[in-house]
């Protein structure tokens, strides 16, 4: 974080978001003062909360994807929750805090992905090697006259011409596996079963899934119950799962908790959306216990601790990212007390046609590229003309202002329609190169998208 200052992080948005400076500004600073606070003494640190964001603007504009972007630009946990899917306290649905508890998941993940990429090459190695001793002893099995005699016999397993022999089998096989030479033959090897058959009948016998049993209560019962079975796969495959447990071994998960908890703490990132969807104008009705979910995430904004599987965490320093479109209401119609903890505010720009158009085909990630490798694959050279993009984008950008506007959403159900033909014959077209122009465009939805009955069931 200390290498990357605000234009940095802007610049890097830039690489996948069309336009919307000011939230890009917005959030880059924010980040960048996390790093600043960690400069700061001891007795000062605690002191400089983040600065929230409130992001305003219609759907589909970025508010999102500048969230989501940002934080794997400085490598931070994120996650992002739905204002609707929380309840007041009292009423059926998710609690508050089980935002922070899932915050906490992802930077445990994060940290053991980290962990696992660090072992990689020592867990890849150790594979292999119990996966020659596999495929020696299975050689040697197919290759005796007797294989039950041979299993047992360790005296010609020890003698000096045995061990030289099993010496060159290994060496050889070595060597063919490097090369790649063996993925499709066959080997037993014994795995763990991916969903435990021993827990499965608890959550049908008692309704209690076996996450929420207690962790001691479930360790004990798997301990109990069996725990590896045999299977039949290719090399390659039982190159791929040794690896995976050899490097589950070599990590200690459990150590990297608290590490894991405080990353959570001090560089989390929470994005809120639809939080003007908790706003009600104070009638009895589906949003009764919208106000209530304001309250209940007050305290959690503010700065609380939140019980959580691995300890308490605080939420004092994580950064909140609230969203919403603010169409049938205004931030002035949150409670005060939240509106407090969002000082930073910003409003996103509703996207034109020449930003639909550069959304078509500036960011890496744009969705003519993503469109012409796809149909790559399928040997089809798709050819996309400047006048093509041009019309697609003004045909979006038309729909958008009849109809309800969805933002860049809106392209990739004309893009999908456009191409609907050539994606499902791809494979039979193989060779072929197809030029979408803006004839071609217009011939497949310009009669839709002229219409406003058909564009509001279609587009």
């Amino acid at each position: 974080m200390s290498e990357l200052t605000p234009k940095m992080i802007v610049a890097e948005l830039d690489r996948y978001v069309v336009g919307q400076e000011a939230a890009k500004r917005a959030v880059a600073v924010a980040l960048r003062n996390r790093w600043r606070r960690q400069q700061l003494a001891d007795d000062l640190r605690d002191e400089v909360t983040p600065r929230n964001i409130l992001m305003l603007g219609p759907t589909g504009v970025g508010k999102t994807e500048i969230a989501r972007r940002v934080s794997r630009i400085v490598n931070a946990p994120f996650v992002k929750v739905e204002a609707t899917k929380f309840t007041e306290a009292g009423y059926v649905g998710r609690d508050v805090e089980s935002m922070i508890r899932d915050l906490v998941e992802v930077a445990i993940t994060m940290l053991h992905d980290e962990q696992i990429e660090a072992v990689r090459d020592e867990a890849s190695n150790t594979a292999v090697q119990r996966l020659v001793d596999l495929l020696v002893d299975q050689l040697e099995r197919r290759t005796s006259a007797d294989a039950a005699e041979n299993a047992t016999d360790e005296d010609e397993v020890l003698t000096p011409a045995a061990k030289r022999r099993r010496t060159r089998r290994r060496n050889k096989l070595i060597e063919q596996l490097g090369q790649n030479a063996l993925d499709e033959e066959t080997v037993v090897i014994e795995v763990e079963p991916e969903d435990d058959p021993f827990l499965m009948p608890i959550e049908i016998i008692t309704g209690v899934a076996p996450d929420d049993l207690p962790e001691t209560l479930r360790e004990l019962m798997r301990a109990s119950g069996p725990r590896r079975q045999q299977r039949t796969v290719s090399v390659a495959e039982a190159r791929r799962i040794l690896a995976y447990e050899e490097a589950h071994r070599l990590v200690d998960l459990d150590a990297g908790v608290d590490q894991a908890v405080r990353r959570g703490e001090q560089t989390g990132v929470v994005f809120i959306d639809e939080i003007d969807k908790t706003i009600n104008d104070g009638d009895f009705g589906p949003d009764v216990s919208g106000e209530g979910v304001q309250r209940d995430l007050l305290p959690i904004i503010e700065g609380s601790v939140v019980a959580t599987r691995y300890g308490p965490v605080r939420t004092d320093h994580i950064l909140f990212i609230a969203a919403g479109s603010f169409s049938s209401y205004r931030p002035s119609d949150l409670i005060p007390e939240l509106q407090g903890r969002f000082p930073i505010r910003v409003e996103l720009d509703s996207l034109g046609e020449d930003d639909l158009y550069a959304i078509l085909t500036a960011p890496e990630n744009a969705l003519a590229r993503q469109m012409t490798a796809l149909l790559a694959t399928e040997g089809v050279t798709l050819q996309l003309s400047e006048d093509g993009l041009r019309e697609i984008a003004h045909i979006a950008a038309e729909v958008n202002a009849r109809t309800e506007d969805i933002g860049a959403r809106r392209l990739q159900t004309i893009v999908e329609r456009v191409l609907e033909d050539v994606s499902f014959e791809a494979p039979e077209r193989a060779g072929q190169s197809i030029i979408i122009d803006a004839a071609y465009v217009l011939e497949r939805i310009g009669d839709i998208a002229a219409e406003d009955d058909l564009s509001n069931a279609i587009l």
